[in-house]
């Protein structure tokens, strides 16, 4: 399983990438998030970087 987070500053952009790899089986979208502070507070908070590192 590949868990991600969309990041992006406007939320329209992440409303619409946000389904494209929920659809495949083997991907999950963890968070959607308006910047990359807000990718590392995620991450920190125990939510998977891009990619699905932790």
């Amino acid at each position: 399983m590949i868990r991600g987070v969309v990041v992006d500053d406007e939320s329209l952009i992440r409303s619409g990438f946000r389904p494209i790899p929920d659809a495949a089986e083997d991907t999950e979208v963890v968070a959607s998030v308006p910047g990359g502070r807000a990718a590392l507070r995620a991450q920190r908070a125990g939510l998977p970087a891009a990619g699905g590192a932790r």
